[in-house]
């Protein structure tokens, strides 16, 4: 009998695993789509001060979570303060240098920039968390990151500082991957968010005063808007590093470029040709593919 509950336990065991995986994926494309609208809104916001910009961006996502804390009664400060602090910090850093970017780039080339942030995140979880890259998703990250650089490459719209911008935002969008794994499941993700929202708002809100433009109607809920996308974006980023290892996740990121591809060519008119279709089919194989081979060796 004991025999048997054994055996029955073992695919129960491995089905749960599955799971995990699949939520965890599906997370992360929730994750993507949101930050891809909210991207596309911070960049239509483009003629406001970046600071005014997180400001309203903080305002947004904390009109749910603080309410969302409060009813479900979640320890405000959480358990890991030390790690909670420095997720805030690198997440404030991380969104106005990406903010600040989309002064001086494209939208389609400051997304596809920023998602070099997984390579810096396998990196880092080599070294910080002891996670194991094999060498084929080492060339796989490589064809991913090469899908980037073609759709848009590094064209004469790529002003220097805004690659140091938007470079500095994907080391510091990386070092978020890891320390949100690193939390693991010891935080409610709500607590996550939180800490990065409170830091953005007063960050935001004092750098601001001194550039704040009064907004009209529709621009005030196109504001409040980046904090609805940001915060769906942030919930659910939070819940699939919580799932799952970053190395598996944190690849998936790289559909918000497609995403906002789709995005730019109906809002802002951009034009894609055959190199910009190669790099999506690049991407998507090296993403793919990494999937596989991560569930192959668990």
């Amino acid at each position: 009998m004991i025999l048997r509950g054994g055996n029955l336990f073992i695919p129960l065991y491995l089905r749960y695993l599955n799971m995990t995986k699949n939520k965890a994926i599906i997370y992360m494309i929730f994750s993507a789509i949101a930050f891809a609208l909210m991207g596309s809104v911070v960049k239509y916001l483009s003629t406001f001060n970046v600071y005014q910009v997180v400001f309203f961006r903080s305002v947004g996502t904390l009109l749910f979570t603080i309410p969302l804390v409060l009813k479900q009664k979640v320890p405000f400060f959480g358990n890991n303060k030390k790690w909670l602090l420095i997720r805030g910090i690198t997440g404030v850093i991380s969104l106005t240098c990406f903010f600040k970017s989309l002064n001086y780039l494209s939208i389609g080339t400051a997304v596809s920039l920023r998602y070099t942030a997984p390579i810096f995140a396998a990196i880092f979880a080599l070294f910080f968390l002891k996670e194991k890259i094999k060498p084929i998703q080492w060339l796989l990250f490589f064809i991913a990151f090469l899908g980037v650089l073609i759709i848009k490459g590094f064209g004469a719209d790529v002003e220097l500082i805004g690659l140091f911008f938007v470079i500095f935002s994907a080391v510091f969008l990386g070092i978020i991957f890891v320390v949100i794994r690193k939390i693991g499941n010891t935080e409610h993700p709500l607590v996550i968010i939180n800490y990065f929202m409170i830091m953005a708002f007063v960050f935001g809100g004092l750098m601001s005063i001194k550039y704040w433009i009064q907004p009209n109607l529709i621009e005030w809920i196109l504001f409040i808007s980046t904090g609805v996308f940001g915060y769906f974006g942030q919930l659910y980023m939070t819940k699939a590093f919580q799932a799952e290892e970053t190395n598996l996740v944190a690849p998936i990121k790289y559909l918000e470029v497609i995403i906002t591809i789709i995005i730019g060519t109906f809002w802002f008119g951009d034009i894609y040709n055959g190199w910009t279709l190669l790099g999506i089919v690049l991407i998507l194989s090296g993403l793919i593919y990494n999937i596989y081979i991560k569930r192959k060796v668990s």
